[in-house]
């Protein structure tokens, strides 16, 4: 069975992670508004696309026992300069930066052999999502 799931943050973290050793192949159409915590900080800094959905994703999919796994989940605390920020985070800013672009995203796979699944992405530009209240 094939199975595409789209969105972003916890919700699809746990239904990757739930579905990745049930189904034949499997797909995350990952959604890149993140704008909160370390992936707001790092987005504002850098100007670059939200790592942190891209990240989660990456992990679900990974093998549980995987140290990549354990390393892109790290976040270092509050004793540190780095507080809150996760390492995956930071690896995936740093792999923009060194790259020069975003494309790096797009082919993440490729970079990170220890996913069991395939990634799409839902914008390759910043985006900012605002909301109001009509009165």
């Amino acid at each position: 069975m094939r199975v595409v799931v789209i969105g972003g943050g916890t919700g699809s973290f746990t239904v990757l992670r739930g579905l990745k050793s049930r189904v034949e192949e499997l797909c995350a159409v990952v959604s890149m508004f993140d704008s909160g915590g370390s992936t707001g900080l790092l987005r504002d800094e850098f100007g670059i696309l939200p790592p942190g959905d891209v990240r989660r994703c990456l992990v679900a999919l990974a093998d549980e026992n995987d140290i990549l796994r354990k390393l892109f989940m790290y976040r270092f605390d509050e004793h540190s300069s780095l507080k809150g920020h996760s390492f995956g985070n930071l690896f995936l800013t740093a792999l923009t930066e060194v790259t020069g672009s975003e494309k790096p995203f797009v082919r993440l796979p490729k970079f990170c052999v220890f996913t069991a699944g395939c990634f799409l992405f839902l914008l390759i530009t910043a985006t900012l999502l605002l909301s109001w209240r009509m009165a």
